[in-house]
């Protein structure tokens, strides 16, 4: 029988960011996925504070090579790969010079978070989509980790749901305590429009706060995880507000069999 194949997207990875909740079960689940005998294919972000040299990160030039248009700004997209050997698993990286090679992550030195972040995050999600089209790899779950992927959920239930590899895909967002602080610039309704949505599909998007940003990716998903204990209670609340298969306190140290078990029980993967 044909192995499942699941797309994790995180905006986390241990060892190339520091280790939290996030970075860590992004890190173990996928390999514990994989081992239980399905494929994978794993994303995050390249930011700047990544040592390329360190970690063996490499350019696949064959993916490389998109324009993405945002606000009317054509920005080159280039995919690198590192691999983690004890793991046997490949981490694809989303990059781009204009938003990702500043030496930090969400915020500057000061503290202030970017202005871009917007734009950012709408560029991390198409990037992430266009490649794994490209890769002509087809997800039957696709699992978000944080609010930097929070746009992968909207963009598969729109622009791609009529798409043969992507748009029969499940659907599960990991919601993590990762607030941001500073709204996301109100423009970013305009920028994230693509070809094929309709100009009401954003009006799903009520605000540009972590919480309405997070609030988005559930309504659009099949089934919720709080990935932290830490979770505001106004987004739990919601989450468990929407019916959706919810899942809640796992192990720590036994939470990829949870996960597993989760994925078949409820969406069949």
């Amino acid at each position: 029988m044909k192995k499942k194949r699941v797309l994790y997207i995180s905006q986390a990875i241990t060892p190339f960011l520091p280790e939290t909740e996030m970075s860590r079960i992004s890190r173990l689940l996928p390999q514990g996925i994989q081992e239980r005998e399905r494929e994978i294919r794993t994303f995050m972000p390249k930011f700047g504070v990544i040592n390329e040299r360190r970690h063996q990160l490499h350019e696949v030039i064959r993916l490389s090579g998109m324009n993405l248009i945002i606000d009317d700004t054509d920005h080159p997209l280039i995919i690198k790969v590192a691999s983690i050997q004890a793991a046997r698993m490949q981490v694809y990286f989303i990059d781009n010079e204009d938003y990702f090679m500043r030496k930090s992550i969400f915020s500057d030195e000061n503290g202030q978070e970017f202005e871009d972040n917007d734009e950012r995050v709408i560029f991390f999600a198409r990037g992430v989509l266009e490649t794994v089209k490209k890769l002509r790899w087809t997800p039957d779950l696709v699992h978000c980790h944080g609010w930097f992927s929070s746009l992968i959920p909207f963009y598969l239930r729109t622009v791609f749901k009529d798409d043969p590899l992507l748009g029969t895909a499940k659907i599960v967002y990991s919601v993590y305590d990762d607030p941001y602080q500073t709204p996301l610039r109100k423009e970013i309704k305009e920028k994230m429009m693509m070809p094929g949505m309709k100009p009401g599909d954003l009006s799903v998007l009520d605000g540009t706060d972590y919480f309405h940003m997070n609030k988005m990716a559930i309504d659009h998903s099949d089934a919720v995880i709080l990935g932290s204990d830490k979770v505001s209670v106004e987004l739990a609340e919601y989450a468990k507000s929407t019916g959706k298969p919810m899942l809640t306190g796992q192990d720590t140290e036994n939470f990829v069999e949870v996960y597993s078990q989760f994925y078949k029980d409820q969406l069949g993967v």
